[in-house]
């Protein structure tokens, strides 16, 4: 595949996790990649600076800049460096006072990502959700709303409580150039991530649903390794695929990829014990017969200090699907 033979594969996250498989992804010269960037991220510093100087939320579009960079790597570690408590800084990081900085002076948002991306020599586009800021609200069974994905993400209310419901407030619409990018896809893929807090605000964003449904494209959504307490607390495979499905229409799921590789009895027993997660895995492949989406199992485990996907292995999955060994 030369030129415009490239396969235009966009990526929908948010998280930790999507870090690791844009990396694995970026390998691949067949693949032009674009990654649509959650905007609701209210957490620690990052809240403090959208609070104190107005500006939409840069973590998550910090770390997908990071995953796409061809930039030395001590450069990389400059700008994730962040200030301890003494210092009147504290708990910022160089890159969350850089890109302030960069906002401001060029009195663009968008316009910043473009700068910085030239910075950390990034081929491939990086494009917030939405360019208006909101931010996530859950309701639980007894009715109660959460309001903030900080909130929500380390909740003080009672977990065994489900989530029922999510919405953003305000209601906010679709960056032109992320759905541009959308509707233009090859592959759109949703990754693996705290499913309220990560993935589903991008569902949540007027016209977003409407640009993948209208792509011609292959949808494939990457299921959790690990259940989030507070979120997704005693879920199965299916039980995450009914939420994205509830935000982003029956039918439009083509792919749902999933671990199945085993996973050490001490890293779920340590899981458990910290953080009340348990693994999701597929019990019986013949609840998903007749399922209009198709059942992907593979081994995508990297577990060492962390249970975590592999990046190379996912993007042997997608290398499959575009070489058509997946159909």
């Amino acid at each position: 595949m030369e030129g415009n033979n490239k396969i235009n594969i966009t990526t929908i996250w948010g998280g930790t996790g999507s870090y690791n498989v844009l990396s694995g992804l970026k390998r691949n010269l067949h693949f032009n990649l674009a990654s649509v960037v959650t905007m609701s991220d209210s957490w620690w510093s990052t809240g403090k600076l959208r609070d104190e100087f107005g500006i939409l939320p840069p973590w998550d579009l910090r770390r997908a800049i990071l995953a796409l960079s061809q930039e030395d790597i001590l450069l990389r570690k400059l700008f994730e460096y962040r200030f301890d408590k003494s210092s009147s800084v504290s708990g910022h990081t160089v890159w969350n006072l850089l890109i302030t900085a960069m906002a401001d002076i060029t009195g663009d948002f968008e316009k910043w990502i473009v700068e910085i991306s030239k910075m950390f020599r990034v081929k491939w586009k990086v494009v917030p959700v939405t360019l208006e800021k909101s931010d996530l609200v859950v309701v639980l069974d007894n009715w109660q709303e959460i309001f903030g994905e900080t909130n929500i993400d380390c909740p003080a209310h009672n977990t065994e409580l489900c989530i029922k419901e999510a919405y953003l407030s305000p209601e906010v619409k679709v960056n032109p150039k992320a759905r541009e990018v959308l509707e233009n896809s090859d592959i759109i893929i949703i990754w693996p991530g705290d499913l309220y807090t990560s993935i589903v605000p991008n569902l949540l964003v007027k016209w977003v649903k409407k640009a993948i449904k209208n792509a011609d494209a292959k949808v494939v959504y990457f299921c959790n390794i690990m259940t989030k307490n507070g979120e997704t607390d005693r879920f199965e495979v299916e039980d995450f695929v009914d939420v994205i499905e509830k935000y982003l229409w029956k039918w439009v799921l083509d792919y749902v990829v999933v671990n199945n590789w085993h996973i050490s009895d001490e890293m779920i027993e340590k899981y458990n014990k910290e953080e009340s997660k348990t693994p999701v895995k597929v019990k019986d492949i013949k609840d998903f017969k007749d399922k209009h989406y198709k059942i992907i199992e593979r081994d995508l485990l990297n577990e060492q200090d962390y249970v975590r996907h592999n990046p190379e292995k996912i993007a042997k999955v997608i290398e499959d699907m575009v070489e058509w060994w997946i159909k």
